[in-house]
């Protein structure tokens, strides 16, 4: 059974380029993107503990499971 892969929906009109959720991510896997909202280094990496999301002040970031890479598992065991 292989690891959940995880990613960002980043709303980039509420983000506000604060930074809080770059010191939080336990596993430093956000980093500014060209407009300076968060994006994720290595989708893998996340751990989905959904820290960036609960401590984001503007509620701009949504993290969930990336269903596109299960469907890909799920074609791979049938």
């Amino acid at each position: 059974m292989s690891k959940a892969k995880f990613n960002l929906k980043v709303y980039s009109e509420r983000c506000k380029d604060c930074g809080i959720c770059f010191e939080f991510c336990p596993k430093n896997n956000l980093q500014p993107s060209k407009d300076g909202s968060p994006e994720m280094i290595d989708p893998e990496a996340c751990t989905g503990c959904k820290l960036c999301e609960y401590l984001c002040p503007d509620f701009a970031i949504q993290v969930y499971k990336d269903e596109e890479g299960k469907k890909e598992q799920k074609e791979t065991t049938e």
